[in-house]
C-alpha cells in the first residue's frame, strides 16, 4: 500500500514540475526510482520525453547539464535538453533539481560484442569532439581533472604503503595476508607510472584552457550507449569532467581486459583504432594513455574498501587483481613504441 501511494506521489510530483514547461501529460510512467534519482517517461506532442530528478547539487548540475546542451548544439549525439518557461535547462522545485530530456528509443550496445563495442567507441569519440569549446554558465562548479593525475597517483601510492601497517596489525587474516604478499610489487608498478608521467608531456598537455579540452564521461559502459537507427547516443553525462580522452579510454580498456581474460595487445590496439575513426589521438595522448593503463588503478579499487570501510574482501579477489596488474607490463611495453614504461 505504501509503495502504491509513493508511486502516486511521484507521478503527481512529475506533473507539478512539468507545469514549468507548460506540459500537461495524461499519463506519466516511473522508469527508475533509486533514492533521489528518479526518471519519468511520458508522451507529449507526438513524441516521448523523459523527466529526471538529479541527486547532484545545483552547481554540479549546472556544469553537467549545460555541458550536454553544448554537446547537442555542437552536433553530438546526446539526448536533447528542453528548457523551461524561464529559459533554464534546470528546474528547481522544493529544493530538488529536475531536467527534461528527449527520449531516445534504441537498444543498449553490448560492450562484450566486438561490433557493438566498435560502434560505442566511435560514439564516444564523436561526443568528446563535440564537447570541446564548452564554457559553463555562471554559478556552475567546474569539474576538471586536468593536471591532477600525478598528484592522484602519488596519493594512491601513499595509501597503498600506509595500508601495509594496518594489514600487519590485523594478524593472520587471509585478505590482509594476501595484500601483504602482493603490495610491494604493486607499489613498484605505481612508482614506475609516477616516474614516467613526471618525465612525459603530461604537464604541458594539461596546462591548456579548460574549454579547449573534451568533457569525459567517466562511467561509459553498458546502459550509457544506445543504438538508435544508425546512430549511437551517449547517455547519463551527470559525471562529466574536463580531461584528456585517455581518462575514458583507460577505464574502458581496463574493463575489457578484466572481462576478456587478461591483457591483449591486439584488443587494445583495436579499441584505440575504433575510437580514432572519429577522433585522432596524438602520439603524446597515446603515451599518456599507456601511462594511465600502467598505474595499478584496478588493484587499488579492489582493496580500498578493505581498509577504508573495513569491508571484507576474499584473498582470491586480491590475488586475481594483483595477477591482473602484474601481467600487463610486457603488453603495455610492447604498445609504448620503445619508450620506457
Amino acid at each position: 500500500m505504501m509503495e502504491q501511494q509513493n508511486a502516486i506521489d511521484l507521478v503527481q510530483l512529475a506533473k507539478t514540475v512539468l507545469l514549468n514547461y507548460e506540459i500537461f501529460p495524461q499519463q506519466v510512467q516511473i522508469i527508475q526510482n533509486k533514492g533521489l534519482k528518479t526518471l519519468w517517461k511520458f508522451s507529449h506532442n507526438g513524441g516521448t520525453m523523459c523527466l529526471k530528478r538529479l541527486r547532484h547539487s545545483e552547481d554540479k548540475a549546472l556544469f553537467s547539464v549545460y555541458g550536454q546542451v553544448h554537446i547537442y548544439n555542437n552536433g553530438g549525439n546526446v539526448p536533447r535538453v528542453f528548457f523551461n518557461s524561464d529559459n533554464s535547462a534546470i528546474t528547481r522545485h522544493e529544493g530538488q533539481i529536475f531536467v527534461l530530456y528527449g527520449w531516445i528509443d534504441g537498444r543498449d550496445l553490448n560492450f562484450d560484442n566486438s561490433h557493438d563495442l566498435g560502434l560505442a567507441m566511435e560514439g564516444l569519440a564523436r561526443v568528446h569532439k563535440a564537447s570541446i569549446g564548452y564554457n559553463p554558465p555562471e554559478g556552475a562548479r567546474v569539474s576538471s581533472k586536468l593536471g591532477k593525475w600525478p598528484g592522484q597517483y602519488l596519493s594512491m601510492r601513499t595509501k597503498l604503503s600506509e595500508w601495509k601497517e594496518l594489514a600487519l596489525s590485523k594478524g593472520q587474516q587471509p585478505g590482509y595476508d594476501c595484500y601483504l604478499k602482493h603490495v610491494d610489487g604493486i607499489i613498484e608498478i605505481a612508482d614506475s607510472a609516477i616516474e614516467v608521467i613526471q618525465n612525459s608531456p603530461y604537464e604541458l598537455m594539461t596546462c591548456m584552457e579548460k574549454h579547449k579540452c573534451p568533457l569525459c564521461h567517466q562511467d561509459y559502459g553498458k546502459g550509457n550507449a544506445l543504438l538508435a537507427g544508425q546512430e549511437v547516443y551517449v547517455l547519463d553525462l551527470d559525471g562529466a569532467t574536463h580531461d584528456l580522452p585517455a581518462r575514458d579510454l583507460r577505464k574502458i580498456i581496463g574493463k575489457q581486459m578484466e572481462d576478456g581474460g587478461g591483457w591483449r595487445q591486439g584488443r587494445i590496439k583495436q579499441i584505440i583504432e575504433w575510437y580514432e575513426k572519429e577522433n585522432k589521438l596524438s602520439m603524446e595522448e597515446k603515451e599518456i594513455l599507456m601511462i594511465d593503463l600502467l598505474f595499478p588503478h584496478w588493484f587499488f579499487a579492489e582493496v580500498k574498501d578493505l581498509f577504508k570501510k573495513n569491508k571484507p574482501i576474499t584473498a582470491s579477489k586480491i590475488e586475481r587483481a594483483a595477477v591482473f596488474e602484474k601481467s600487463k607490463l610486457d603488453v603495455l611495453q610492447g604498445l609504448s613504441g620503445g619508450r620506457k614504461l
